[in-house]
């Protein structure tokens, strides 16, 4: 199982990390039934439920975010919303099956905040103390589908494996290593979705699927 390098950065919060949450049993179906009671960092008070991942349980590539949005909140499944739409278009152009991959967060509770001038629930990024707490989860994904490359989709995905001091900008496009596991960044496609032209997008949508077809030869 993959550790973090600073396993008690959510206790030093307060929180008392998932580790006590874990089912016995690390198969897939039991920690998708387990997560829903997790109580190991605060995130769970204002999500309607835990989003725990989906897709091959034998992928070559598993995708990490960095926690559910308002739609995969309400609908429990990772990846729905805007930003997962997009990932799944660029995912095609890439030339990448989705039954073999596995997708998921490394936060499974939805953080936000209400929008002053509405009722809309706004996303607001986990803090790295509850990124920490939640580890374990992600840990038993890996641990569960062994995957050949593990893209990490943003900083939060990055900082879940690699500690606080990972940036995209420096690690982006590049094979990382960790014990045996190998990696590869790039940027969590709610960065496209917030270009501020259309030319911006574009060139951030392809550079997206630029990085997916990195990770889709390593993993071959």
């Amino acid at each position: 199982m993959i550790q973090r390098k600073r396993p008690s950065a959510g206790q030093r919060a307060g929180f008392v990390g998932a580790e006590k949450f874990l089912p016995r049993v690390h198969s897939l179906r039991q920690l998708r039934a387990a997560v829903q009671s997790c109580r190991g960092c605060d995130l769970y008070k204002g999500a309607t439920q835990a989003v725990f991942g989906a897709g091959g349980s034998k992928p070559s590539l598993m995708l990490v975010g960095e926690q559910p949005g308002d739609q995969e909140d309400k609908q429990g499944r990772p990846f729905v919303g805007p930003a997962g739409a997009l990932l799944h278009k660029a995912l095609a152009e890439a030339g990448i099956a989705e039954e073999n991959t596995y997708f998921t967060n490394a936060v499974k509770h939805f953080r936000w905040v209400v929008n002053p001038r509405g009722k809309r629930r706004l996303h607001k990024s986990p803090g790295a103390q509850q990124i920490a707490a939640c580890h374990a989860w992600l840990a038993c994904e890996v641990e569960a589908t062994a995957p050949r490359v593990i893209v990490l989709l943003g900083a939060a995905a990055g900082m879940a494996f690699f500690g606080r001091s990972f940036r995209v900008g420096t690690s982006r496009g590049r094979l990382l290593t960790l014990g045996s596991r190998r990696f590869l960044a790039t940027i969590h496609p709610s960065a496209v979705l917030r270009s501020t032209s259309s030319a911006e997008r574009a060139v951030a949508f392809r550079g997206l699927v630029t990085d997916l077809q990195a990770a889709r030869a390593a993993a071959a």
